[in-house]
């Protein structure tokens, strides 16, 4: 490899790897203090909402997954499948991040924002004795989502970019 190349190769990662440190820290930072604002002013305090029950600020602790999937899992298990093996995947997928080939900037803030959600969760969980803190609902009357937190926002928009991205990757013709 040529020098010129190494260096362009270098900075690139370089330049990669403080966009990804950047948006680990403002992103798991924002999930982190918003859900100790949650725990201190919406505990033990009735659900708040604006625009006509469209937003709604409703404390819930979930031991589950999505939709509090795996609620009913005994704590040996819970512990397996929320703590531990998501633990090695974001490890695994820090590692890719910061040493991958050089990828798309879209995919690197795509796969940083999956990261920092999957971080605040899981500290969620260390923390809380395997709880994660959720507070946030939207909707329309009885039409309304799960109650989340910006780690799961983080992870839903940036599995929404990599969703794009492959969209609008050119397709490739079977027949030549």
């Amino acid at each position: 490899m040529k020098a010129g190349m190494s260096v362009g190769l270098s900075t690139v990662r370089f330049k990669r790897s403080l966009l990804i440190a950047l948006l680990l820290i403002v992103t798991v930072g924002c999930d982190q203090l918003t859900k100790d604002v949650a725990q201190q002013y919406l505990a033990f305090e009735p659900p708040r909402s604006w625009f006509h029950d469209t937003v709604r600020l409703e404390y819930a602790e979930n031991t589950g997954a999505f939709l509090s999937l795996g609620n009913g899992l005994s704590k040996e298990l819970r512990v397996i499948l929320f703590q531990v093996l998501p633990a090695v995947w974001l490890v695994a997928l820090t590692i890719a991040l910061f040493v991958a080939k050089p990828m798309p900037p879209l995919s690197a803030v795509a796969w940083s924002l999956v990261l920092s959600g999957g971080i605040g969760n899981l500290l969620d969980r260390l923390f809380h004795e395997g709880r994660v803190i959720d507070f946030m609902n939207i909707g329309i009357g009885s039409l309304r989502t799960g109650i989340f937190n910006v780690a799961d926002v983080c992870i839903t928009i940036g599995i929404s970019l990599l969703v794009f991205e492959l969209l609008q990757r050119p397709r490739v013709s079977v027949n030549g």
